[in-house]
């Protein structure tokens, strides 16, 4: 900006309509607090979507197990499915990438001159993208005129973790992303501090590490490793859910 500080704008679109729910400005980079207090609001307005997705950058991913951050595990416990698009591959996401471009040449060409004046624009932009400007691809129609707020209510509390069939060990994730297994500490991902995981047992000495609904890797008893499955990918084109 004007200013010589760098804005980072968080975007988050409903891909089915192309209706931007946020566009906030920020002088630093999305950091996990600031990008929840900006989903929050956007939630509490608009309610849950069923899937977000993202790229693999800070703080939607990690290189960590599943490539879960605090950021992905907030959305997996809020019953939210994480699509994120392969490595390389904006294209994937192309309907957010082409927004993105509309906005940079709406509001930083030229950038303006400190981030009041960047937030001014970004809202101008975002009024006239969700309610002036026609869309071919909804026949000529606005984003506002083809978006429908999710019926999911956001809850501030958190539901209730989902429950791991009886048979499976159940540990807590230490403050370090530890857990303790025949006494041994077995390094899980810090992203999973306070969560509970569930062990499942699949040959001799080989337990599915378990958060929720997702499969994270492959402990091994005999080498005292976790072997990470593939970060979680879904190419595939999605229809009423959120991009970011």
């Amino acid at each position: 900006m004007g200013d010589a500080r760098r804005c980072s704008p968080l975007t988050l679109c409903n891909a089915f309509s192309r209706y931007f729910l946020v566009c906030q400005g920020d002088a630093q980079p999305p950091a996990f607090h600031s990008v929840q207090s900006s989903l929050i609001k956007a939630f509490q307005k608009f309610g849950l979507p069923e899937a977000i997705r993202s790229d693999n950058g800070t703080p939607f991913a990690s290189c960590g197990l599943g490539g879960l951050t605090q950021l992905s595990v907030w959305w997996v416990r809020l019953g939210i499915r994480l699509e994120r698009i392969e490595p390389g591959h904006p294209e994937q996401n192309g309907r957010h990438e082409r927004a993105h471009r509309t906005l940079k040449e709406a509001t930083a060409c030229p950038p303006r001159e400190n981030l009041a004046a960047q937030q001014e624009a970004l809202d101008k932009f975002l009024r006239e993208y969700n309610e002036d400007r026609p869309h071919e691809a909804l026949r000529q129609k606005t984003p506002a005129q083809v978006y429908a707020p999710s019926q999911r209510a956001y809850c501030e509390r958190l539901p209730d973790p989902s429950g791991y069939p009886s048979d499976w060990p159940k540990r807590r994730v230490n403050q370090l992303g530890l857990i303790k297994w025949q006494g041994e500490s077995i390094r899980i991902t810090q992203a999973l501090a306070c969560q509970d995981i569930g062990l499942k047992p699949v040959g001799e000495g080989l337990w599915a590490i378990h958060f929720e609904h997702l499969e994270l890797g492959l402990y091994n008893e005999r080498t005292g490793k976790v072997k990470p499955l593939p970060r979680l990918i879904d190419p595939q084109p999605i229809q009423e859910d959120f991009a970011i």
